[in-house]
């Protein structure tokens, strides 16, 4: 079977695609090495501000191994921007959870972000729901139904 041509729409978007992902993550890195921390840090510490996580589940969240999430959670705590804590529905299981000082350095590194807001700025409100609603719809996630017409 001879291989599939993509058209040259595809191959644009799938460009365009990976030049916002490259941009996003030098941004990034450098946001999170402006608060001395590694780029992995500050993706677990971002998680861990919206909710206390059980490890495994961070893990997961970041696809990647249990014991790396241990090493980047034990430097943090080091730090004092994140504690351990037993699950209260299960006591073998620990949750990581991000200290005040770990929820002041995510706000920070989160505002510290021009990446995403400049260039969305640039689109009204309704461009930004497609936007997101077609990158929801990418990923397999449910995207809801817009609203009827003169609703």
């Amino acid at each position: 079977m001879a291989a599939q041509r993509t058209d040259p729409l595809t191959l644009e978007v799938v460009e365009l695609i990976g030049a916002v992902v490259a941009r996003y993550h030098a941004e990034y890195e450098q946001a999170a090495a402006e608060h001395s921390l590694t780029g992995a840090q500050a993706r677990v510490l971002g998680l861990l501000s919206m909710e206390p996580t059980p490890m495994r589940r961070i893990a997961q969240k970041l696809r990647c191994e249990p014991s790396n999430v241990t090493g980047i959670v034990d430097r943090l705590e080091a730090r004092g921007l994140v504690e351990r804590r037993p699950d209260p529905a299960d006591r073998r299981v620990k949750i990581a959870a991000a200290t005040e000082e770990g929820r002041g350095t995510a706000r920070r590194l989160r505002e510290s972000l021009d990446f995403a807001r400049e260039p969305l700025a640039q689109l009204t409100a309704v461009e930004r729901s497609v936007l997101r609603d077609l990158l929801r719809r990418m990923l397999g996630e449910d995207v809801p139904e817009p609203p009827a017409a003169g609703s």
